[in-house]
């Protein structure tokens, strides 16, 4: 295939910036088109998606029609079926579930971090308001149209903290768990280039999308990096172009053979997400448009969201897939995490 695909994103999108590392490792032909994404797509006759993501993929439909497309991870599944060579989803289902799993603690925990320090912190907001109006309009943006811009994205982004649950009584809470990660990813990257081992798979392209955003745009959790995680910041780096990386002599490491160092990863994603997980699901069932549940000690409040409710049914359904021999294999690994009570019995 020739044909380039066109991404519709911004650079300070992490989910934008988590697909082009995709596809420069996957060596996939594509275009990026940056900023006004509902102008672009409409003028090439495409049915302009509601709501606008970022990015927005046009990929074929059965019948060869273009689709507006988004959602990263679906996508990328859908990607390993019609390019095979440098895949980036484990041949083993057991591993496979643990990618799937790490991806999606990448997509809906660390992107809090992400959003928690652009918008929380006065310096941050400052300079995200600035930039982002002359990444989604033009570089050429007027001064006075400018400044409307900023005031009017500022204000609803920071309008939206509560959403995802960043406030004076989570702030500290978000900051432990960011501060944690980078530790666990310092001790991670010691000892494997890649979460998996030395081949990179769609986890470390969801964890890239967010630390973009984290080591590179935003100021304060940049310099947090930077005390906390050298190799966190040079990974970023590295992960940006892999399109020369050697996948003949390179692998994944199998899940029983997985250093510590990965489980006690997985640790966070049951000490912070997991929580967060069951208790929107519960507060779906009773049709609560906000729930509250103690997390890390600490009691953490937010607005209900139907699509979490999804990540976690998607979560079962891919466990549910695996057979015997491999859910017994999951159950092991994930034993004492805290990641176990996603299974069930």
């Amino acid at each position: 295939m020739t044909e380039r695909i066109k991404i519709f994103g911004a650079t300070p999108s992490p989910y934008t910036q988590k697909m082009l590392s995709v596809f420069r490792y996957r060596h996939i032909p594509y275009t990026v088109h940056n900023g006004d994404i509902a102008n672009k797509i409409a003028k090439l006759g495409v049915e302009v998606p509601k709501p606008v993501l970022l990015p927005t993929l046009l990929l074929k439909d059965a019948a060869g029609e273009l689709v507006a497309t988004t959602d990263s991870t679906p996508i990328i599944r859908r990607l390993e079926n019609e390019f095979k060579e440098r895949g980036i989803i484990p041949d083993d289902p057991a591993l496979a579930f643990i990618n799937y799993l790490l991806e999606d603690f990448g997509d809906e925990w660390v992107t809090k971090y992400m959003f928690h320090y652009r918008w929380y912190f006065e310096e941050d907001a400052d300079i995200a308001g600035t930039i982002l109006p002359l990444v989604d309009l033009a570089i050429n943006t007027p001064n006075e149209l400018h400044a409307q811009y900023k005031e009017l994205i500022a204000k609803r982004q920071i309008d939206r903290l509560w959403v995802v649950g960043s406030n004076d009584e989570t702030a500290e809470l978000i900051d432990l768990s960011y501060k944690r990660f980078l530790k666990l990813m310092e001790e991670h990257l010691l000892v494997s280039p890649f979460l998996l081992g030395n081949k990179p798979s769609s986890s470390d392209f969801s964890f890239y999308g967010q630390l973009t955003q984290l080591v590179r745009f935003d100021p304060t959790p940049r310099k947090l990096a930077y005390e906390y995680s050298s190799r966190t910041v040079a990974w970023v780096d590295i992960l940006e172009d892999l399109s020369g990386h050697d996948v003949e002599n390179t692998s994944w490491t199998s899940l029983e053979e997985s250093p510590d160092t990965l489980k006690n990863i997985l640790k966070e994603v049951g000490k912070m997400y997991v929580p967060a997980l069951l208790a929107n699901a519960d507060a779906l069932i009773k049709g609560a448009e906000i729930w509250e549940a103690e997390i890390d000690g600490a009691m953490w409040k937010q607005k209900t969201f139907n699509y979490q409710g999804k990540c976690l049914a998607w979560i079962k359904e891919e466990f549910d897939a695996l057979n015997k021999d491999d859910k017994l294999r999951v159950k092991e690994y994930l034993q004492g995490t805290g990641c176990e009570i996603l299974l069930g019995e």
